[in-house]
């Protein structure tokens, strides 16, 4: 990690660690809108109430199956963003696509509307353990920190969330369901990559053009398996980590204060 620090710094300057930065946040925002969205209908569904207090309830199956679907029904929604994100972040320099627009138009003109969603398959395969496991054990932490201080606190009087948690606390709790699901499903992560980024023209430097030989995802995990190594499976595992759980964590942080703000003015 400190070496691609140094290269993209010296070849790329200070702008160079943006790459691909607006088609990210064009994709976080659907992306995290229709996750929370579904989530929400999900877990309103299954505990008949659409009450924080009612959702806290849930059996953590429920709740590993309501991020499975929400994390699909949000990948499908924002697929085309991650992929122009990814693209535009791996083509090195000088840039074979200057602008996102370049990028579409080139992807539409060579692979059709369907080059948009190319990697998807493996994407979704990822997303449905990530998604759940992140939500999962997102919920169960949260459950356990709430025993935890019922029993350290049991006359406290500090402002808390309704779940007698507080910010630092959930924080925390994202911050660890993040770590987890991350750590488990980056193989996937990094099939998903390879296939996004097939066919793309960089420098020589680089190794010019991306080729990718992998038939679907499980030839995918299997070759790199036979030629990598297990090591293979988990390249760039710890900038993935260190950008994906303190991420994650301050994205459940804001949508828990904000959905109990929204919900106490609107009842």
């Amino acid at each position: 990690m400190l070496q691609a620090t140094r290269d993209i710094f010296r070849e790329e300057g200070l702008p160079g660690f943006w790459r691909g930065n607006v088609p990210a946040l064009l994709m976080v925002m659907p992306y995290t809108a229709i996750q929370f969205t579904v989530l929400h209908r999900l877990k309103t569904y299954a505990a008949g109430s659409s009450k924080t207090e009612a959702h806290s309830q849930l059996s953590p199956y429920l709740s590993y199956i309501s991020g499975a679907l929400a994390g699909c029904a949000a990948t499908v929604g924002s697929y085309p963003f991650d992929l122009l994100r990814t693209i535009l972040a791996s083509q090195g320099e000088p840039k074979i696509y200057p602008t996102m627009r370049s990028a579409l138009i080139d992807i539409i003109r060579t692979r059709g509307f369907r080059g948009l969603y190319a990697g998807l398959s493996p994407t979704l395969v990822e997303i449905v353990p990530y998604a759940g496991l992140q939500f999962g054990t997102y919920d169960t932490f949260k459950r356990w920190t709430t025993v935890w201080n019922h029993r350290r606190y049991p006359n406290s009087g500090r402002a808390k969330t309704e779940d007698g948690l507080s910010s630092f606390q959930l924080f925390l709790c994202g911050l660890a369901a993040g770590t987890c699901a991350k750590l488990v499903c980056h193989p996937l992560d990094v099939v998903k990559k390879r296939f996004q980024i097939e066919g793309l023209q960089r420098h020589p430097r680089y190794g010019a053009r991306v080729e990718q030989a992998y038939r679907n995802m499980f030839d995918g995990l299997r070759r790199i398996l036979k030629t990598e190594g297990a090591a293979g499976l988990y390249k760039g595992i710890i900038p993935s980590t260190v950008k994906a759980a303190p991420a994650g964590a301050v994205t459940f942080v804001a949508y828990e204060i904000t959905s109990d703000w929204l919900e106490s003015i609107l009842t």
